[in-house]
């Protein structure tokens, strides 16, 4: 874009725009320093001439203009367009010869048909509900196809690499194990905690109603284990971890470091996104172990003081109760969270454009979808064991 300004004398006053109409035939006489400093005062005056009607042809006198620049310019083009396309003629008047260059870098923007600056029309409510459907659906299916990408970039890299005998690079492997996974830890024990002695406590006062008191074991041992420990567990990581590898990738994209990457023959999936999915993969199960451990304790805490539950007790109780199966219902479905959330991480990572607001979008989009998605998930699980009996 052309960004001089070019001047026919020593000025620097304020624009100005004067009209008149006689005998079907307007004049615009312009005038002034029509540059970016100035032209905004006008824009909502350039608007009114462009809505008149009561005439069918116009001149456009450019003979007092001073100076000029992109920004008045494209002002006075799109006036030219805006009459041209109500169909009016327009011919323009002591345009400098040195100003054709402005005119012509600004001409591709300008010359949009005249309802182009007018309000979008407003859908009615029912055809506002289709749309959003409609992109909703197709947002869904170009991230399944990004989704699978990812995915099938890090099985085929790995087998690659392995194929080839490259060296594995355990330092990455180990570095994203101890921030995704290791430092998530203390807020998984607390929330995990909490949970089975909420858990433990309205079970033992609803089943008190019945006399079944002791009964609130077999729930606090059942619920923790095949539900609320790797459920809880996941939505933990989706919110911490997941918005952290968005974010990192986020910023990698922004910075161009993805790019480069690409220019030094590297595949950004094999090195960024792979590393992140493992360690996913094999702290997500660890740290569902533990949150299964805290709510069990949890709920032992709570049972102790609220129902007068010894631990020798809960813990005999504990072992009638469950069994292993509980506890591999569970553990089966943190490897699949793990793949989930750092799928739709990565992707939603590498969609991020060149603006902050892209950054805080994607990293927000991440995490919703991450969350509902693992919901989703271990519901078809809950479906799945019962139809299996398992």
């Amino acid at each position: 874009m052309v960004d001089a300004t070019h001047e026919s004398g020593v000025s620097g006053q304020p624009l100005n725009v004067s009209f008149s109409a006689k005998n079907d035939q307007a004049t615009v006489v312009l005038a002034g320093s029509w540059i970016t400093r100035y032209v905004g005062r006008v824009n909502a005056q350039m608007h009114k001439i462009e809505r008149r009607k009561e005439f069918s042809s116009a001149v456009i006198d450019l003979s007092d203009v001073d100076a000029l620049d992109t920004a008045g310019a494209w002002l006075v083009d799109r006036l030219r367009v805006s009459l041209e396309g109500a169909g009016k003629q327009v011919e323009i008047r002591g345009l400098k010869k040195h100003w054709e260059t402005l005119f012509d870098a600004v001409g591709k923007t300008a010359s949009a048909p005249a309802d182009a600056y007018a309000a979008p029309h407003k859908m009615n409510i029912g055809i506002q509900i289709l749309d959003t459907i409609g992109r909703t659906v197709v947002n869904f299916g170009d991230d399944f196809i990004k989704s699978m990408h990812v995915l099938g970039a890090v099985v085929t890299g790995s087998q690659v690499r392995a194929g080839k005998g490259g060296p594995i690079r355990y330092p990455a492997f180990f570095h994203q194990i101890d921030r995704l996974g290791v430092g998530a830890i203390p807020v998984v024990v607390l929330i995990s905690f909490i949970m089975g002695a909420i858990v433990a406590q309205q079970g033992a006062y609803m089943l008190s109603t019945y006399g079944a008191e002791a009964y609130a074991v077999n729930l606090v041992g059942v619920l923790v284990l095949r539900e609320t420990g790797v459920l809880l567990t996941a939505i933990m990581i989706a919110g911490r971890s997941g918005s952290a590898i968005t974010a990192e990738l986020g910023s990698m994209k922004m910075r161009e470091e993805v790019d480069a990457l690409h220019v030094i023959g590297l595949n950004p999936i094999s090195v960024l996104v792979f590393p992140r999915l493992v360690a996913l993969s094999i702290s997500l199960p660890l740290l569902t172990i533990i949150a299964d451990f805290a709510g069990l304790a949890g709920g032992a805490v709570a049972l102790w003081l609220y129902s007068d539950v010894a631990p020798g007790i809960y813990i005999a109780n504990l072992r009638d109760a469950i069994s292993v199966q509980y506890f591999l219902a569970g553990l089966i479905k943190a490897p699949f969270m793990a793949m989930i959330i750092g799928t739709i991480a990565a992707v939603e990572g590498m969609k991020v454009g060149g603006s902050a607001e892209s950054l805080g979008l994607r990293v927000t989009a991440s995490v919703v979808k991450s969350i509902f998605i693992v919901i989703v998930l271990d519901g078809v699980f809950a479906i799945f064991y019962a139809s299996i009996d398992f």
